[in-house]
């Protein structure tokens, strides 16, 4: 898969409520429901006004632009800015998916679109390195996004059988398609792994890392297949994703184990070699150095949580520092001769 796919993969976002929004006159909620989740909503008729911590002024969303809210943070949204707003968790019934909300009489702004909840325990991590407020335009040639808001309508609309689940599938394309856009955009100044696939060069390198994460990937490597010196390659892919290309690499080979240590049958020795690691110990340390647990640790806490236990999240101490950005990755000689192959 690409590094997109893959990482929605590891965040398994599923729409968990998917509605329309008819507001009118002055209004503003403070959407406070957003820790651990992603909103991604379309503006059908009217304009509206979002503000949100780390972001200077508020932001204009007009009719026909879709905005993505992956950080958790809370996020303002209203009819004009200065509008004392309210809690939405207060205003709005979070279980009336499939309908439309009218709030304040509606009329003057109608929104649709789906609140994700995101299971992957990885979420954390992946989510903070995302742009706090993802802002498109559907005009001009982004007609796959404008067809999914439109069936979308359409569904929820008509009311037709089955209307939810169709809505909740369309919302998901939605999804896809507005981070596809926003990427296609190229003038961010975000630092994470989104900002970096942005990068035609550096996405190079990330679909690299991810076709083949057990590959004994070095700094030259990498900056080969993005087309640039070492140097170059090392500072600009720094700045952009916030950290080494080798760090990058031991962190998503951990969060690939993570999820092979919870849904996996795979013994630790197999999975070690499977991401390019000769030895189990050596895999053992990477992981605690990453993730800061040991893998039969995180592996028993997976399964905790999965029947209702621990709530101990075992990607919370996961900024570990990686392998020095002119070193191998501790790669096995097997995975070497297949990847070559």
């Amino acid at each position: 898969m690409d590094p997109l796919s893959e990482v929605l993969s590891l965040l398994k976002p599923h729409s968990y409520i998917t509605a329309g929004f008819d507001a009118g006159g002055a209004w503003a909620l403070t959407l406070d429901d957003l820790t651990g989740r992603i909103k991604c909503y379309a503006v059908i008729k009217g304009t509206c006004w979002l503000a949100m911590q780390g972001i200077e002024a508020p932001v204009r969303i007009r009719s026909g632009d879709c905005f993505v809210l992956p950080s958790g943070r809370p996020v303002t949204i209203g009819s004009a800015p200065g509008v004392a707003p309210r809690r939405a968790s207060e205003v709005l019934d979070p279980n009336r998916s499939g309908e439309v909300v009218t709030y304040n009489g509606g009329g003057d702004v109608f929104l649709v679109g789906s609140r994700f909840e995101v299971n992957g325990r990885h979420a954390e991590v992946l989510l903070r390195t995302m742009p706090p407020l993802m802002h498109v335009e559907t005009s001009g040639d982004r007609a796959r996004l404008r067809w999914s808001i439109e069936l979308m309508m359409e569904e929820l609309r008509e009311a037709r059988p089955g209307a939810s689940l169709v809505a909740q599938q369309l919302a998901h394309m939605m999804l896809v398609q507005a981070l596809r856009l926003y990427l296609s955009e190229r003038s961010h100044d975000d630092v994470g792994w989104f900002a970096a696939l942005a990068d035609p060069q550096l996405s190079a390198a990330l679909g690299a890392i991810h076709a083949n994460p057990a590959f004994p990937w070095t700094l030259q490597a990498l900056a080969a297949r993005a087309g640039m010196s070492r140097s170059i390659f090392a500072e600009r892919f720094r700045e952009r994703v916030g950290e080494t290309p080798i760090a990058y690499l031991t962190r998503w080979r951990m969060m690939l184990a993570g999820e092979k240590l919870i849904h996996g049958r795979d013994t630790l020795a197999r999975i070690a070699g499977s991401l390019g690691y000769e030895s189990e110990h050596a895999f053992n340390t990477a992981f605690k150095r990453v993730m800061g647990i040991s893998p039969r640790r995180y592996a028993r806490s997976g399964l905790e949580q999965a029947s209702g236990g621990s709530k101990e999240d075992a990607t919370s101490s996961s900024a570990g520092q990686g392998e020095r950005s002119g070193e191998r990755a501790a790669p096995s000689r097997a995975a070497a001769k297949a990847a070559k192959g």
